[in-house]
C-alpha cells in the first residue's frame, strides 16, 4: 500500500482501501485504490436538471482503467475531483510505516459517490454501519459541503445513514440540504425501488 501512495505526487489511498484501513470491513482488498487528484479547473459550475441526472445514472459508473501491478498486487489509479487533499490524513500500514489515507468521514463520502470502488452498495452500507459511533456527523456534513458536488449526493448519504441505524437528528441534517430532485443510490439500476423520504431510487430488495 505504501507503493500505491507513491505512484503519483500528492497521491493517497482512498475508497475501498481506506474502508479496509479504517476497519469498516473484514474483507481483504483485492485492489488498492490510489487517488491522484485532477488539477484545479476554472469554469462555471455545471447546471443540474432532472433529465441530466436520469441520463447520467442510467449508465454504468465510469471506472478508471489505469491499473498497475507490483509484486502480485493490483493498484488502480483514480483521477479524483480536485479537493486540495481535503480530509486526507495518515494511517499506519506496518509498525514502521504510515501512508496518506482519506479520513473516516471523507471515506464515507467517497464510497457513496463511487460505490463500485468499494465493492458495491451493500459493502457501502456495511461500512456506514461500522462507522456508527465513530463518524462525526458535523465533519461529514462540512466535508461534503466543501467538496461542492453538482449532484445531490447528500440524498444518498442520508439514506445510508438512516439504513445504517444512525439517529434521526443525524441523518435529517442531510435532508435539510434539500430534496429538489429524484436521485439514485448507484448507477445503472435495472430493477429498482423508490424511497419517497429521500427522493431516491435504489436496487430492489436493498
Amino acid at each position: 500500500m505504501i507503493v500505491g501512495a507513491s505512484l503519483g505526487r500528492g497521491a493517497y489511498l482512498s475508497h475501498g482501501t481506506a474502508v479496509f484501513l479504517h476497519a469498516l470491513t473484514d474483507q481483504l482488498p483485492n485492489v488498492i485504490y490510489v487517488n491522484k487528484e485532477q488539477s484545479a479547473k476554472r469554469g462555471s459550475v455545471g447546471h443540474l436538471s432532472q433529465s441530466g441526472i436520469d441520463n447520467a445514472f442510467s449508465r454504468q459508473q465510469r471506472q478508471s482503467t489505469f491499473v498497475y501491478m507490483y509484486e502480485g498486487s493490483h493498484f488502480l489509479m483514480l483521477s479524483g475531483k480536485n479537493t486540495g487533499r481535503l480530509e486526507v490524513g495518515t494511517l499506519p500500514i506496518t509498525r514502521e510505516l504510515s501512508a496518506p489515507v482519506t479520513k473516516l468521514e471523507r471515506t464515507l463520502i467517497d464510497i457513496a459517490v463511487r460505490p463500485a470502488y468499494a465493492g458495491g452498495v451493500y459493502q457501502v452500507l456495511e461500512a456506514y454501519r461500522r462507522a456508527k459511533g465513530r463518524a462525526s456527523i458535523a465533519t461529514l456534513l462540512a466535508t461534503l459541503r466543501r467538496m461542492n458536488f453538482v449532484y445531490p449526493y447528500h440524498q444518498a448519504i442520508g439514506f445510508y445513514l438512516q439504513k445504517a441505524g444512525f439517529e434521526p437528528k443525524h441523518y435529517n441534517r442531510f435532508k435539510e440540504l434539500g430534496l429538489e430532485y429524484n436521485f439514485y443510490l448507484t448507477y445503472d439500476i435495472r430493477d429498482r425501488e423508490y424511497d419517497s423520504n429521500w427522493h431516491l431510487f435504489y436496487p430492489k430488495g436493498f
